[in-house]
């Protein structure tokens, strides 16, 4: 049997809660290991309990999910934080984000959908809302960089399916290569952009005007 990704869960709705721990539950290779109703709660219990992921929402009494982010980086930089929330506001996405999140996912998904999305993260892709994606590709406004960043045709391809919410092996699939191939472009992606997940992956090459020419611009 192979080791069942541990899985934080940081909500304060008791029902949502229960629905998320139900679809976990259900799924063998995923253990939820702890629940809280905040994020001073979860932060204090963060290294004893290690979890692979932590499921964050973001409005919370006390301490927000933003300002938690980089609480739980500091903390257990091992951890990937999922954002799983109601808002869809340009302003919570990017800031998450910005703050290092690797994914985010709105309370409206599947349980599904969500839990793909768990997967997703712990193979080093971005887990993005369809609408979230979009809005980073959109609105994140270009900004002059005196960095001298090239990537090449095929690499720019590839984050381009990224950040329209494609998984490596979609990727792999829809460009007839071999996953070991497209994970072996994400990683060199990831060194030329100076970044550590997905989302700040095609948030960073958008600013710095790298889609020109894909359509995406």
């Amino acid at each position: 049997m192979t080791d069942q990704i541990k899985i934080m869960l940081v909500e304060d709705q008791p029902e949502y809660r229960d629905a998320i721990k139900l679809a976990l539950d259900n799924t063998p290779d995923l253990h939820l290991v702890s629940m809280y109703g905040t994020a001073e709660k979860a932060l204090l219990s963060l290294e004893r309990s290690q979890p692979d992921i932590v499921l964050l929402d973001l409005h919370l009494l006390g301490m927000s999910g933003i300002d938690a982010i980089p609480k739980f980086r500091e903390s257990a930089p091992n951890t990937r934080i999922i954002v799983l929330t109601n808002s869809n506001r340009e302003k919570d996405v990017l800031a998450a984000i910005s703050q290092g999140a690797a994914g985010y996912l709105l309370k409206c998904a599947s349980l599904d959908q969500i839990i793909d999305g768990v997967h997703t993260v712990m193979q080093g892709g971005a887990s993005l809302d369809p609408g979230v994606a979009t809005l980073i590709m959109d609105r994140v406004p270009l900004v002059p960089s005196d960095e001298n960043i090239q990537l090449s045709k095929r690499k720019l391809e590839i984050l381009a399916l990224i950040a329209e919410g494609l998984v490596k092996k979609e990727i792999a699939d829809q460009l007839n290569i071999s996953y070991s191939t497209v994970d072996s472009y994400v990683k060199d992606i990831y060194e030329a952009l100076q970044v550590n997940n997905a989302p700040s992956a095609v948030n960073k090459a958008h600013r710095l005007g790298l889609f020109k020419g894909q359509g995406m611009g």
